[in-house]
Parts: C-alpha cells; structure tokens; sequence
C-alpha cells in the first residue's frame, strides 16, 4: 500500500478494522517477533494512529504489546 493510500484512510475505516490490527499483532506475538520488529509494521502504526486520534477509546499499541505477550507466554507456559 502507497503511503498516499495509507493517509488516506479515514478514522472510521481504521476503527472498523480495529480487531484485524490486534489480531495481526497477536500474530506476530505468537512468531515471536521482537518488540523492535512489531513497532515497524502497518498494524502498529494503524493502531498508535488510533490512539492518537481517540485515546479514551483506544489503548496505545505498546500497552497492547504488553497484553497480548503477557497472554500469550501464560498459554505458552514455562520452558
């Protein structure tokens, strides 16, 4: 996707493809991709553009992270 196209979406199209963006990021959650690597896609930024634009609604990517790891290691379980 062009960078035009990406600034082109509006607030309504992002809140409607909020639960594809946490899905994507629990995806890579569970790849075991690092912090680093997860704050440079497209389901990062869509979602920190989220917060920013409605941060009552929305949680910060990064608290987002924080969750989705924690679940993901209890369901993991220890080594």
């Amino acid at each position: 996707m062009a960078m035009t196209e990406a600034a082109s979406l509006t607030v309504g199209e992002l809140e409607a493809n909020y639960h594809l963006y946490c899905k994507a990021m629990k995806m890579l959650i569970m790849e075991e991709r690092t912090s680093q690597e997860i704050q440079r896609t497209v389901c990062w930024s869509r979602l920190e553009t989220l917060h920013n634009c409605l941060p009552s609604m929305y949680k910060a990517p990064d608290y987002l992270f924080t969750l989705l790891r924690r679940e993901h290691m209890q369901k993991k379980g220890p080594k």
